[in-house]
């Protein structure tokens, strides 16, 4: 594994294994440099596949990448599985599939049964957290929540505190500017959410992506929560030399791109 990518430090049931890839260690060029996973903002095919089958060798595992829409669709991941599914989060009982998440602000959440027997990785940017496209306003956690419950049927509703999650980087709460529809769509989902936007002037809000994840989580009853505490080292915004950052990057001023890359946060069964 390069070393310059971020291991999770939480404790992973025996066999299940994660990583979560940064902009360094692969071949593609400014503003791509260098570990773009993502094909579809513009970098050239054959680099993607290249920091793709880097990706692979790295982790003995293949990993199996969506077409990720912001909301809250879960597919099961299984031997002929191909690249590109419409699906914003992912599970799997197999060996040797990597559930995987592309970003480059939002936030990925790996989850795991404690026993071992189910991944499940999520992109959990603000729409698809908040539920906004869900059925019933169901956000991506509260849907693999349900997909694990599925097909583990012989857990009992307490089994939620047998999960394990890790977030992974995204934009910070110093960095993540919103407006008041994004308040109020957390709110009307789940009590307590307001007290992670902070007024920052003109009716906008700092917005604490990983807090609101977890509360989301522990509503569900997930208690064994890890990595992203939203303090700037996991910001994607404020580490350019580490992270790919949309909102930085392909904003207005930019880096004169309009672009950048994508890493991707993996969780596999060896």
């Amino acid at each position: 594994m390069d070393a310059r990518w971020l291991i999770p430090d939480w404790p992973a049931p025996p066999g299940v294994r994660a990583v979560f890839t940064t902009r360094q260690g692969g071949v593609s060029d400014v503003p791509y440099d260098s570990m773009n996973l993502g094909d579809h903002v513009g970098d050239l095919p054959e680099r993607v596949a290249a920091n793709r089958s880097l990706l692979q060798r790295a982790t003995g595992a293949r990993s199996i990448f969506l077409k990720q829409v912001h909301g809250s669709e879960v597919l099961e991941l299984g031997p002929d599985t191909a690249d590109g599914q419409l699906a914003d989060a992912c599970v799997t009982v197999q060996s040797g599939l990597a559930c995987t998440i592309m970003v480059a602000d939002c936030l990925p959440v790996l989850l795991a049964t404690e026993d071992g027997a189910v991944v499940a990785a999520a992109h959990a940017g603000w729409r698809g957290l908040a539920g906004i496209d869900g059925p019933g306003g169901q956000g991506v956690l509260e849907s693999v929540y349900q997909h694990v419950k599925a097909i583990t049927p012989e857990n009992t509703e307490d089994d939620a505190t047998k999960m394990v999650a890790w977030l992974g980087p995204c934009i910070g709460p110093s960095a993540f500017e919103v407006g008041p529809e994004v308040k109020a769509a957390f709110e009307a989902g789940q009590p307590g959410a307001d007290r992670f936007f902070v007024p920052c002037g003109a009716g906008k809000y700092l917005a604490n992506l990983p807090a609101l994840a977890r509360l989301r989580l522990q509503a569900l009853g997930v208690t064994q929560i890890y990595g992203n505490d939203g303090s700037l080292p996991w910001c994607t915004v404020s580490n350019p030399s580490r992270f790919f950052s949309h909102r930085r990057d392909a904003g207005v001023g930019g880096n004169g791109f309009g672009t950048t890359g994508r890493m991707a946060a993996c969780i596999w069964m060896e």
